[in-house]
């Protein structure tokens, strides 16, 4: 009876389909970021410019607020497009799809719903 070893690592094949939805998601974060960029350059186009200065100090408070979560929004997304390259570089070295806690295989299923993971749901549950 032959004993079938166990799958340590994704084919070239299955990491090149891996690399094409990486590029997409990263293609996808990077057009996000420079949107945001853009909202957080351009000037305030609310057209409040000549409304009564009682309603001015609301009206900073109500910009900078919006500033403050675009700045989260851009920092979030830098942190995405970083985890992104770095799971291309894991598929450069072959080592994508594989937990860096158990060791073992992340399933495909759960790499196309989170594709920059580097654990199999086991290990992050254990967190």
């Amino acid at each position: 009876m032959k004993v079938e070893n166990e799958k340590t690592r994704y084919s070239d094949i299955e990491l090149k389909e891996f690399k094409e939805l990486l590029l997409d998601k990263l293609s996808s974060a990077k057009e996000e970021l420079n949107a945001l960029a853009t909202s957080l350059s351009s000037p305030n186009a609310n057209g409040t410019d000549d409304t009564a200065g009682t309603y001015k100090t609301l009206e900073d408070g109500s910009a900078t607020l919006e500033k403050e979560q675009i700045n989260q929004l851009a920092a979030r997304q830098k942190k995405f497009i970083e985890q992104l390259e770095a799971a291309l570089v894991r598929i450069e070295n072959k080592t994508y799809g594989i937990c860096r806690e158990t060791g073992k295989l992340i399933p495909k299923e759960r790499l196309r719903a989170v594709p920059h993971t580097t654990l199999t749901m086991e290990a992050k549950l254990k967190q």
